[in-house]
């Protein structure tokens, strides 16, 4: 059995929740249907004219990919541009594109993750905080003989996430009455009846994200016709998704070492480097993509290095003169993200048993040439 391609896409938000991406960043389906049955599934960085002709020879129904295909509002299509000749043979060829960016960039466990493990950062954070999960207080009450089984399904939705402490929970034992009316069909007692049942009260934290996860899964876990629950407010926090990664090495090397480091774990054959290359690098930032205007920021945390890619003239002016170093390795390094994702997609289609193939595209779209 193949996966409709809504299937496909919701193990991906999985991965990269919509609403941790920038405002105004454009993500999500761009071109064509996901109402459809996906054979193959061919994940890029950019979407070409190259990478579309992939995708027709692999019989490729979807692509994932990192960066837009549409970008800026489109006033007329004409296919007898560059642009339009990709639109043209997606739309002919029945490929639809789906675009998973700032996103991808900023989640756990996703691209600025992927590129801090190559480099052996430890004790990362986020660079530049972009998203804040609100809290909510989840209470419900359960009767004794269901309370593990709805416990169990509460927190392994997602709640009661503290710090990097899970499943945390209060379990508080009493008794509950009601009287079932007429129409009712009482998983305790009877009908005209006050009912005294033995429950428990259980208490655990939810993130807003996955609140509605959450409550779906506690409702089917619930034996009750009626389940008696309340989500309360609260004036915490939760976990915050930020750009880039900042984080230490597990031992220091010279600003020479971390770029052979980074030409071979993020596989560029060339990097700019700004800097002494005999200094010692003990703490280093990444970002995936042009990172170069968190100069500023990254400094004020103690990096010894920033590696970006895309950084100009006067920014590395600026930061040659303030003391940190810059390891530029060009944007085409997120390319990271191929293998990273297909690896992802499969485990996710294979745990369903979905016959689906994911595929990383194998063109280089980096647009230069070194000379």
């Amino acid at each position: 059995m193949f996966a409709k391609g809504q299937t496909v896409i919701q193990f991906m938000e999985q991965l990269a929740p919509k609403h941790v991406a920038m405002p105004d960043d454009r993500i999500g389906l761009q071109l064509g249907t996901l109402q459809k049955e996906i054979k193959t599934v061919l994940v890029a960085l950019d979407v070409n004219e190259a990478v579309v002709e992939e995708a027709i020879e692999l019989g490729a129904d979807l692509i994932i990919a990192h960066h837009a295909i549409i970008y800026r509002p489109l006033k007329q299509l004409q296919t007898d541009t560059p642009m339009g000749k990709v639109y043209e043979k997606l739309i002919k060829h029945d490929i639809s594109v789906y675009i998973s960016h700032t996103n991808l960039d900023v989640t756990e466990g996703g691209m600025n993750d992927w590129m801090a493990e190559a480099l052996g950062l430890v004790d990362t954070l986020p660079i530049h905080d972009v998203h804040t999960d609100q809290l909510s207080k989840l209470v419900v009450f359960v009767p004794k003989s269901h309370h593990q089984e709805v416990l169990d399904a509460v927190l392994n939705a997602g709640a009661g996430w503290i710090g990097n402490y899970s499943h945390c929970s209060f379990n508080i034992e009493g008794f509950g009455t009601y009287i079932p009316r007429e129409g009712t069909d009482p998983f305790i007692g009877k009908q005209g009846q006050m009912e005294r049942a033995n429950e428990i009260r259980i208490e655990t934290v939810v993130p807003l994200s996955i609140r509605n996860k959450v409550v779906q899964a506690m409702l089917k876990a619930h034996p009750y016709e009626e389940v008696a629950y309340d989500l309360y407010p609260m004036d915490l926090k939760g976990r915050s998704f930020g750009l880039g990664r900042i984080g230490k090495l597990r031992e220091p090397i010279t600003l020479g070492q971390m770029v052979d480091v980074v030409k071979e774990k993020l596989d560029v054959p060339y990097v700019r480097v700004v800097g002494d290359l005999e200094r010692l690098i003990k703490k280093a930032a990444v970002i995936g993509g042009s990172g170069g205007s968190f100069v500023n920021s990254v400094l004020f945390k103690g990096a010894d290095v920033l590696v970006t890619g895309d950084v100009d003239y006067h920014t590395a002016q600026d930061a040659l003169a303030a003391g940190l170093a810059i390891i530029d390795p060009g944007h085409n390094a997120e390319k990271i993200m191929k293998e990273k994702v297909t690896e992802w997609m499969k485990n996710k289609l294979q745990e369903k048993e979905y016959e689906t193939q994911v595929v990383a595209s194998t063109i280089n779209t980096e647009p230069f040439q070194f000379m």
